[in-house]
């Protein structure tokens, strides 16, 4: 048995949206059978994320089903798994992407996309600019694949608005206007992209084999960062027992045994981050 992949969303006062997580994580099951996957909310939403991740045995990887980054995945996420799991290893967002694009592209297509269409990809938004940052890279990556121009634009926090975007691209020649939902699922968010005017308004990204697929991606790049972090630092040590403590560690987290055991390695409670060297290892002095 491989770790247990917990997948963390935020939370929603929706039916719908809760419907689309739930099966959601049914089709990230059938994608690897033999895999225990669980589903936690950080927030509104039932099971909390707490909750789930206080019940889970063994080794733990995190993956957010959240597409770019911000306060919850830097922030939120972290804390919650500091407190209850911080043996936790935890996944990047999971915008952008290839495999997002190709869904995207999708449903576009579904909804009545024509070849002289201007596109806009719709976004929740966000006060981080490095999660603005994240969907454009998405606007570009379906840029590339539609051969045209793909405007980034805001529900909520950010800039340029749905409402500023579409102005903006009805001053062109193109004569009609059409919004890729960059959402997980329907809710709030969705509704606002529906009402605001655009000629056509593609389903959200929902439950489908390349999201699930990508999950998978998440928790494998996950899964490897550990282990190489673990080699790493038994590289740097300097005494007889490091070796050991990374093959314990190693089998922990790929047999699900259980946490690393004395000796291993962790990984800190954070994203895109080095994994942290493990308490009273010596190492070869750095220059600072």
């Amino acid at each position: 048995m491989t770790a247990t992949l917990v997948l963390a969303a935020h939370g929603a006062r929706s039916g719908d949206w809760e419907s689309v997580m739930a099966s959601l994580a049914g089709r990230v099951r059938r994608a690897r059978p033999r895999s225990r996957v669980e589903l936690g909310f950080l927030e509104i939403s039932s099971p909390l994320l707490s909750d789930v991740l206080a019940a889970v045995p063994g080794p733990v990887v995190v993956v957010p089903l959240l597409l770019a980054g911000g306060y919850h995945v830097h922030i939120d996420l972290p804390a919650v798994v500091a407190r209850v799991r911080p043996d936790a290893h935890v996944a990047g967002q999971l915008g952008p992407h290839p495999l997002l694009t190709s869904v995207l592209a999708r449903r576009l297509a579904s909804a009545g996309l024509r070849p002289c269409d201007a596109v806009i990809l719709g976004a929740a938004g966000s006060s981080d600019p490095a999660a603005l940052e994240d969907v454009r890279a998405a606007a570009r990556l379906l840029s590339v694949r539609l051969s045209r121009p793909v405007t980034a634009a805001f529900a909520s926090a950010g800039g340029p608005t749905v409402a500023e975007a579409l102005d903006q691209v009805r001053s062109g020649p193109a004569p009609r206007v059409a919004i890729a939902s960059y959402l997980l699922a329907p809710g709030l968010f969705h509704s606002r992209l529906a009402d605001s005017g655009a000629d056509v308004v593609s389903a959200p990204l929902g439950v489908d084999d390349d999201l699930a697929a990508l999950v998978w991606t998440r928790f494998d790049e996950t899964c490897r960062r550990a282990l190489d972090g673990a080699y790493s630092g038994a590289h740097d040590g300097v005494h007889d027992g490091v070796h050991d403590g990374v093959h314990g560690f190693t089998t922990g987290l790929m047999t699900g045994s259980g946490a690393a055991s004395e000796g291993g390695s962790s990984v800190p409670v954070a994203t895109n981050r080095r994994p942290r060297r493990p308490a009273g290892r010596t190492k070869r002095a750095a220059p600072r």
